[in-house]
């Protein structure tokens, strides 16, 4: 049974920093492409951050690049979203991700395994 568990939301101020974690247990972790989505109250799901299964090369969202960084650690089967510079409108329900043999794409439908989520709310 595949399971993604995400941690680390929380409330931050503008300006300030936070680390999500999400650990996968039932897969190889190895071979999954990891993604980040955000889905903030009232609008849809959006990519913000994906990192491929082989060279661990990472894609951003214009709205995040510069700011959030992604990595992983294939030992530990965790994948990491290193948020800076945090912004109220980086608000949302965070969500990773994971796609079998995956580029890293911003195309949701081609993930296999979602997480539960994770809040982070960014005050001003």
């Amino acid at each position: 049974q595949v399971q993604l568990v995400e941690s680390g939301g929380g409330l931050v101020q503008a300006g300030g920093s936070l680390r999500l974690s999400c650990a996968a247990s039932g897969l190889t972790f190895s071979s999954y492409a990891m993604g980040w989505f955000r889905q903030a109250p009232g609008k849809e799901r959006e990519f913000v951050a994906a990192i491929t299964y082989s060279r661990g090369r990472s894609y951003y969202s214009d709205s995040v690049k510069g700011r959030f960084t992604i990595s992983r650690d294939n030992a530990k089967n965790t994948v990491y979203l290193q948020m800076t510079s945090l912004k109220p409108e980086d608000t949302a329900v965070y969500y990773c991700a994971a796609d079998l043999l995956g580029g890293g794409t911003y195309y949701q439908r081609s993930y296999d395994y979602w997480g539960q989520g994770t809040q982070v709310t960014v005050s001003s």
